[in-house]
């Protein structure tokens, strides 16, 4: 008997979701290149299931129903174009290839295009929830063919995690739709990061709370509407895990030096094409740079003095303050992802229903959080909404917020804690809800280095100064 579903690559997260298919009761195959992998995978987590292992590409291709459902778990870029390359000549038409990696959208579009062309079907899937989500129900971003999402719901609803509204999982939108809103998923993710080490940072070296101390204020915020999320949740944890060795709190050990693995930058780099503002974003990938020069910092830390001003005020209403601040950054930084889909949107043609992406992050994903039913909703009273932060709930919130986030980004400052993130927001706040900014000196700097022309505020038409005649002649 043939097998319902096929999967390319059996590293841990193509493990996961092998086994999460077969668990909801659809007959898988597996292939990984190296077989090892294979004979190890049958050996002890697939034992006793219903997994068919292949050894070579052509016993995989034949094991499977038609059409044919193959979802392929490699290294995102040209090893994803090469095990397309080899499965195609033994495919057959309507057959649907699934890239559930991590892949860069505009490869998506160019593959979706290309199998289309050839009479087979292609969907480009974004994956958010790590190892457990993809064994216990992810969160589901496929994009591509339409007529492919169409034969995979019934396996992908099943597979998906699960809210109170529904599976998180829907059709995002043709060619790379799918890993685009994945890629802004992720960019929303490294700035909530940064966010939430920011405060810990000012909590840590503002107030000196220990790790027992840190543990309950996050652990507190959790129970709240505005932060309750996966990770504060996982932040609140973090400080409970003691180092065997020494005895000492295990975060404390480790090397204040981060990695990356993409996303974020990818993120930066097609908001600046499409020139959507997310600097919240932008800081949190530059803080991970920075990060990265570790012998520098250290040299620097040696030469380089900050303030020497002590904190004097109440603790327990400056965590307080320090959470209010937290919630206004936060919302920032969803307002900032939220508006680069709905560019990316219009710009790609891709039809995105912004308060379905909100849902369909609700569970399974990194960002999942309690606060994201309000996204949705937010949406769906307006979909045209043009930022988050006019939708009624949010403006009021920051509004009755805003001294306490400006207090904690004040005090940051005169003790010298970076808060590129947190200041981030509020600089985008700030641009955002004033009606004139400074931007006219600009424009007249460039008309006059550069003839750029300018417009005006008083009459219409495109206007061009001889700046040092004018002057001159002002002046006489």
């Amino acid at each position: 008997m043939a097998q319902s579903f096929g999967v390319i690559g059996l590293a841990v997260m193509g493990e996961n979701l092998a086994l999460n298919v077969e668990r909801n009761g659809f007959p898988i195959a597996v292939y990984n290149r190296t077989s090892d992998k294979t004979d190890a995978f049958m050996k002890h987590r697939a034992q006793g299931k219903n997994v068919k292992a292949a050894y070579s590409l052509e016993e995989f291709v034949a094991s499977l129903d038609r059409p044919r459902k193959i979802l392929i778990m490699v290294k995102a870029g040209a090893p994803v174009d090469a095990v397309i390359a080899q499965l195609k000549p033994l495919l057959d038409e309507g057959d649907i290839l699934i890239d559930g990696g991590n892949s860069l959208f505009t490869d998506t579009a160019r593959r979706a295009q290309e199998l289309e062309s050839e009479k087979f079907t292609f969907i480009g899937m974004g994956v958010s929830g790590g190892e457990e989500g993809a064994l216990n129900g992810p969160s589901l971003m496929p994009g591509g063919t339409q007529q492919a999402y169409e034969f995979l719901e019934p396996i992908l609803t099943k597979i998906a995690a699960q809210v109170d509204d529904g599976p998180c999982v829907t059709y995002i939108g043709p060619g790379g739709a799918g890993h685009y809103v994945k890629m802004v998923h992720n960019g929303i993710e490294y700035g909530d990061m940064q966010l939430i080490a920011e405060a810990y940072d000012i909590l840590k070296s503002v107030l000196g709370l220990d790790h027992n101390q840190l543990h309950e204020v996050f652990a507190e915020w959790n129970t709240t509407d505005e932060l309750d999320s996966y990770l504060i949740e996982i932040t609140a944890d973090v400080f409970k895990q003691m180092d065997p060795d020494t005895g000492t709190p295990l975060v404390e050990l480790i090397l204040d030096a981060a990695g990356q693995k993409g996303t974020g930058r990818w993120t930066v780099t097609d908001a600046l094409e499409l020139g959507v503002p997310i600097p919240t974003i932008i800081a949190a990938v530059n803080a991970r740079i920075i990060s990265s020069y570790k012998d520098e910092r250290v040299a620097a830390s040696k030469l380089l003095e900050g303030p020497s001003a002590t904190f004097s005020g109440d603790p327990k209403a400056f965590i307080t303050k320090v959470r209010d601040a937290l919630y206004c950054s936060k919302m920032c930084s969803y307002a900032q992802g939220m508006a680069l889909l709905s560019m990316a949107s219009k710009t790609y043609n891709f039809n995105l229903d912004l308060g379905e992406c909100a849902r369909i992050w609700k569970g399974g994903c990194i960002i999942r959080a309690r606060f994201l039913n309000k996204i949705k909703n937010a949406f769906d009273e307006n979909p045209t909404l043009a930022n988050l932060l006019l939708a009624p709930e949010f403006r009021q919130t920051i509004l009755d917020r805003q001294s306490a986030w400006r207090e904690v980004i004040s005090q940051a400052a005169l003790l010298g804690i970076p808060v590129p993130a947190f200041s981030a927001s509020l600089d985008y706040f700030d641009s955002y809800r004033r009606d004139r900014l400074p931007q006219n000196l600009t424009q007249a700097q460039r008309d006059y280095f550069g003839a750029h022309t300018y417009l005006r505020t008083d009459k219409e038409g495109v206007f061009h100064t001889e700046w040092t005649k004018e002057a001159e002649q002002s002046l006489q």
